[in-house]
């Protein structure tokens, strides 16, 4: 588990957004469009983790987590797919201020660890 160790955003609320972006049709390997859309979230300054399956993403705002997401898409293309699928989860919540490591520490809080 990676995490960027540039922080733009400071201690207030944090949007955590979750996403892949895949190209279609590019054969069984895509991790060089996946480093190409990952080059885009790391110019952000945003914190994010790299998962086996997906990229995290903390933000202050969705309208800041979007503008990173749709960055990554398109440089997927840029880098010479045709077609791009991108999913993406969010977590909002306004009622306290959290950051990724927050949510895992809960769970592992419950689980005795």
């Amino acid at each position: 588990m990676m995490v960027n160790t540039m922080e733009k955003s400071g201690r207030g609320r944090k949007v955590i957004v979750q996403f892949t972006t895949s190209p279609l049709g590019e054969g069984i390997s895509v991790s060089r469009f996946v480093a190409e859309a990952l080059r885009e979230v790391e110019k952000s300054g945003l914190r994010y983790q790299l998962t086996p399956m997906s990229t995290i993403l903390e933000a202050d705002t969705l309208e800041e987590a979007i503008k990173v997401i749709l960055e990554a898409h398109e440089a997927v293309f840029k880098a010479g797919a045709k077609r791009v699928v991108t999913d993406i989860k969010i977590d909002d919540r306004r009622d306290e201020p959290r950051r990724m490591e927050d949510k895992v520490e809960k769970v592992r809080r419950q689980l005795g660890k």
